[in-house]
């Protein structure tokens, strides 16, 4: 029988192997046409990967955090527009499944999803509602036995190229809001009547992930497409951002990582004043800064990580990794940048792609503003 270390070991070799072969070679080409490999999430989720957090009873790989994060690190140290939009998918539709999903949306919905046949995105904010995401407007109100839904969501990653969309939105009535205890969850298959991404957001970073609006138009789903309790769906939301920001912690590492790695080898090439740069003790100082705080960011990472494994709560730990290892990333890549000099500045050379990408982990998921709130809370609040 294989250890659960033995695992670990085969399913992160396999995902650094895939991201070698199958995703690395092309991300700068999918950056600069904007193209979405829908091809390639499918090839890596017939192995498995869109699974990675569901339980084996539902088909999924049923890994540990720790080992989920790992193996993210690598493919998002290939490229981290390919990762988020399978740490999205694995994070939030699916953790929401597992938590609240009832036996017969489990076998319709969550199944699909870890066999890779589905892919999963997550709309909550919108254009008045990023931060304050309990000010959201769109709405559903009841019809016989249905729900219909209208209303614009935003900046919806997987929007126009997701299987399933999982929809937070009001279903208390314009004059009873009841602000967050009004909010629910739907799961929106994208071919239904109604449901339209708008044209996909021309990015910094990120540029082949697809993100978009949403905009809904009396689409009508049947009760049995809420998810759980009505009025819970805030909460739910809450929940899998909880997982999801250990993903982006994961995702900011893997840039973080690249970036050093591509540094070493272009330092040990490039030579000033007769000799290769990494040899001057100020970019060694530099480079040494970098490879610290990356594996600092990891380390809280996979704090965090064992912690949900272990069942502990870990809003705290989550909302702290994902700060750190997300400003990790941008310091990281911004010296990246300046170790290369003029050629950092450059579209030809890897960490200019690396910088662009590093930016929105300090944006989305919660800014690095909310997340300083949600750490500060969780210190205040009576032990």
């Amino acid at each position: 029988m294989p250890t659960a270390t033995d695992i670990r070991e085969q399913v992160v070799e396999l995902a650094r192997e895939f991201a070698r072969e199958k995703i690395e070679p092309f991300a700068a080409e999918w950056d600069r046409t904007h193209h979405f490999p829908r091809d390639v999430i499918d090839e890596i989720g017939k192995l498995g990967f869109l699974g990675m957090c569901t339980p084996e009873e539902y088909d999924g790989m049923g890994l540990d955090a720790v080992t989920y994060l790992m193996a993210l690190e690598e493919i998002s140290a290939a490229d981290a527009a390919f990762a988020v939009s399978i740490g999205i998918h694995n994070a939030i539709p699916t953790t929401m499944l597992v938590k609240h999903g009832t036996a017969a949306q489990k076998e319709r919905w969550l199944k699909p999803m870890a066999r890779g046949e589905l892919l999963a995105g997550f709309a909550l904010s919108e254009a008045e509602a990023g931060s304050d995401a309990a000010a959201l407007r769109a709405q559903a109100t009841r019809d016989g036995k249905d729900w219909v839904l209208n209303g614009t969501k935003a900046w919806a990653t997987n929007a126009g190229t997701a299987d399933l969309m999982m929809i937070m939105v009001r279903t208390d009535q314009p004059n009873a809001r009841r602000g967050a205890k009004g909010i629910s969850t739907f799961i929106v298959p994208t071919d239904t009547k109604g449901y339209k991404a708008a044209k996909p957001e021309d990015k910094m970073g990120l540029r082949s992930s697809n993100t978009a609006a949403i905009e809904l138009t009396d689409v009508r789903l049947p009760a049995g497409q809420m998810l759980g309790e009505e009025g819970m769906g805030f909460i739910y939301a809450m929940e899998g951002l909880d997982a999801g920001r250990l993903g982006i912690g994961a995702q900011a590492v893997g840039i973080a990582r690249r970036a050093i790695e591509h540094c070493l080898r272009f330092c040990a090439e490039r030579q000033q004043f007769g000799k290769p740069i990494q040899d001057f003790q100020a970019v060694q100082f530099k480079l040494a800064d970098m490879a610290t705080r990356t594996e600092a960011a990891r380390a809280l990472s996979h704090r965090a990580a064992a912690r949900k494994d272990a069942g502990e709560d870990i809003t705290l730990y989550a909302s702290m990794a994902k700060l750190f290892a997300s400003e990790t990333a941008m310091w990281v890549t911004t010296q990246a940048i300046q170790l290369f000099g003029g050629y950092g500045y450059m579209r030809d050379f890897p960490v200019e792609k690396l910088f662009r990408d590093a930016k929105v982990t300090e944006i989305y998921e919660g800014t690095s503003e909310i997340q300083r709130v949600v750490i500060a809370r969780a210190l205040n609040r009576p032990r």
